[in-house]
């Protein structure tokens, strides 16, 4: 996992929605910013989109910059490429740019590891947490509420730090890497 207190690592990408290249400067909010690795096909992020959505909603008039990043290998899931990535933005009501990280640079970079995986940035660009949405997954009957992700973004506004023991590794499809 990202240490915590590492600075954002930066990037370029493209948004698949918009056609722009974005930068972390350009999605990073006033109080704080959330990066996220999904990706369309994973029963996982299907599980938790709309309720990734609701958050961004929610946290965006606050301050809270967000963007979501696939780093899958296309030619292993082609389902997770740009146009069908801007196809899966649209229908799951991201208010958020959807990057594309073809050379898969991006993740290596955050040590990610599967989709989906939260890495939320403070008002300093520095790690605060990296871990789960919350403790929901698909057929655990759990409902999908975001708990400890809201309860890091409430904590990054109100500039408290969040306790190691409240970030659990995310879980989820291992990110497809391309061979070597």
């Amino acid at each position: 996992m990202m240490p915590l207190g590492t600075a954002a690592p930066d990037f370029s990408l493209p948004d698949t929605v918009s056609g722009k290249t974005k930068t972390f400067a350009d999605v990073a909010g006033e109080n704080g910013t959330l990066v996220m690795f999904i990706c369309n096909h994973c029963p996982y992020v299907i599980h938790i989109a709309r309720e990734i959505a609701g958050v961004a909603a929610e946290y965006d008039p606050k301050g809270i910059g967000f963007v979501a990043i696939s780093s899958n290998d296309v030619s292993e899931r082609p389902e997770d490429g740009p146009e069908a990535m801007a196809e899966f933005a649209e229908a799951s009501n991201f208010i958020f740019p959807y990057l594309y990280d073809e050379s898969q640079d991006v993740a290596k970079a955050y040590n990610a590891v599967c989709t989906p995986d939260f890495f939320l940035f403070d008002a300093k660009g520095r790690c605060a947490y990296r871990g789960q949405f919350d403790g929901s997954r698909p057929k655990n009957g759990e409902p999908v509420t975001g708990a400890d992700l809201r309860a890091s973004l409430d904590a990054v506004l109100e500039g408290d730090p969040i306790p190691e023991e409240a970030q659990v590794p995310s879980q989820g499809c291992s990110i497809k890497w391309k061979a070597a």
